[in-house]
């Protein structure tokens, strides 16, 4: 019998040999322990993460159970890899890192996109993972600046989604978009979070630790 398979039913033996009350009081614990650790990670960017100003095109659907929230699309979300520094193919799943700069307006903007961390990076580096690969930009203000075909890749950085208080997020979405920014936090990993919205350079909404 295959080792791990005999490992998996001796820890089911064991579990069910144990009280009803002590299973359920152990998965508390570990989802606990899991939901605790996911909290700490995320207020350890907010706290000791590098600041990065970044412009956003926003949608507003709606989720029932945790209030409105507003869907995020970057700047940097879509990249056009003829324009910037760094690997230039992608699979779709493939993890990326994307090196930012502040523009002369102090929004960061993508210089270059790498396959791995590219080692003694100076400048803020932000992982995220390829979402779509094309030939040809989806923003339609982007199309005509590559008539042919032109090598794109989409990006998925985790925080593509921010939630407003309840019935604020219609206002959001319909707010002229280059009036919108997102302040997020970026640890030297490379792993992001939203800090703070910006309406007209002023802020909107904060992000607490916890």
């Amino acid at each position: 019998m295959n080792r791990r398979l005999a490992e998996a039913l001796s820890l089911d033996r064991l579990a069910a040999r144990l009280p009803a009350g002590l299973r359920y009081a152990l998965c508390f614990v570990v989802l606990a322990a899991l939901l605790g650790a996911m909290i700490g990670h995320r207020a350890l960017i907010l706290r000791d993460g590098a600041e990065v100003r970044l412009a956003i095109v926003p949608v507003d659907p709606r989720d029932l159970f945790r209030g409105d929230y507003v869907v995020l699309t970057y700047e940097i979300g879509e990249l056009r890899l003829d324009r910037i520094a760094g690997d230039k193919e992608f699979r779709r799943g493939d993890p990326i890192h994307v090196v930012l700069r502040p523009d002369g307006e102090g929004r960061a903007r993508a210089v270059a996109a790498h396959r791995r961390r590219p080692a003694g990076a100076a400048e803020i580096v932000i992982q995220g993972r390829v979402d779509y690969v094309s030939t040809a930009p989806r923003r339609a203000g982007d199309r005509g600046a590559c008539p042919s075909a032109c090598p794109v890749v989409g990006v998925d950085y985790g925080i593509e989604a921010y939630f407003v208080p309840e019935g604020e997020g219609r206002t959001i979405e319909t707010t002229e978009k280059s009036r919108l920014e997102i302040v997020a936090a970026v640890t030297r990993s490379g792993d992001a979070a939203i800090k703070r919205l910006l309406l007209d350079g002023q802020m909107l909404y904060t992000e607490p630790l916890y």
